[in-house]
């Protein structure tokens, strides 16, 4: 008697049970042949079987690995700190590694608009990303693939704004948009729509805030982009904790003790009865000078508190 062929086993599925009884006669044998033959069909399967398994089990684990890298994203930095309300949760827990390498090579610009204001001190504060040009429903796009952290609205600040956390360890922020065209929780691809521009929150003008931040600490995004050619530098950027941290802080001292930030603007702030056109006389300059340095058009209606760049 013998059991049907190894190939045809495989073929018909891993998980067949070997039909013992479909053997074919063969009268002839005596029972210890038959009983000899089977043994070592048997042995022939046992010994593929587990192989066959493994292929299954590697297939198995690489799917849960991918699902767990795109629920979890950065799992060995951030752990289990997914916090969807406070943009920086880690301060009193955060050590930085000493060095960590950011694959940022596949990116995409959020916005194809020029860079108007830079990173650093501006107005007496820390300007903790750049600005980029955009009109007020253009679509704004997630600078890498990663999770969506925290959208919500800040009147004093971002306006309407969405954070992402990324695999390579960085989380990017968007503010000052119209509207938010995702959720909480929500995995998103490079490139997908996250949001629509707007001039909402702490804003002179139609543009996107964008920052990057790695565990919570704000990195110049121009040490990992060029926004002129809208690429990274390179592939990988090496974050170093004592030059970053250095940065940062050289920077924040900068802004509370310069009185203009090192701004080629001075700025007014926007008073009860204020106009255009009472701001321009005050200030010797035109309604079309103001509304080219802050972005905005003539009708636009001033809000008390608002900085308005007068020259």
């Amino acid at each position: 008697m013998k059991l049907i062929g190894l190939k045809q086993f495989i073929i018909t599925g891993l998980f067949t049970v070997i039909p013992f009884g479909l053997v074919s006669a063969q009268t002839s044998k005596p029972a210890t042949k038959k009983h000899t033959s089977i043994q070592e069909d048997l042995i022939a399967y046992n010994k593929v079987i587990p192989r066959i398994m493994n292929v299954v089990d590697s297939a198995a684990l690489k799917k849960r690995l991918e699902q767990e890298y795109n629920e979890y994203p950065a799992l060995d930095l951030y752990g289990d700190n997914w916090n969807t309300e406070w943009v920086n949760p880690y301060k009193s827990t955060v050590q930085f590694p000493d060095s960590f390498s950011i694959d940022v090579s596949n990116y995409c610009m959020p916005v194809p608009g020029y860079k108007t204001s830079d990173y650093g001190p501006r107005w007496r504060r820390m300007h903790r990303g750049v600005d980029l040009k955009l009109q007020v429903g253009d679509t704004v796009r997630a600078a890498f693939s990663g999770k969506v952290r925290i959208t919500k609205y800040e009147a004093r600040g971002y306006g309407y704004y969405v954070l992402l956390r990324h695999p390579n360890g960085l989380e990017t922020i968007y503010g000052h948009l119209s509207k938010i065209l995702v959720r909480p929780n929500q995995i998103v691809k490079v490139g997908d729509p996250i949001a629509l521009g707007g001039n909402t929150g702490r804003s002179t003008g139609p543009h996107l805030h964008f920052e990057t931040r790695f565990l919570g600490l704000d990195i110049n995004p121009n040490e990992i982009f060029d926004f002129v050619n809208q690429v990274p530098h390179t592939d990988t950027y090496v974050f170093r904790a004592k030059t970053s941290i250095k940065n940062v802080y050289s920077a924040r001292t900068a802004a509370s003790k310069s009185g203009n930030n090192g701004s080629k603007y001075v700025t007014y702030r926007v008073k009860k009865g204020d106009t255009l056109s009472s701001i321009a006389v005050k200030y010797r300059t035109t309604v079309n000078t103001l509304c080219r340095l802050n972005g905005i058009s003539k009708n636009k209606i001033l809000r008390l508190g608002q900085p308005i760049r007068v020259k």
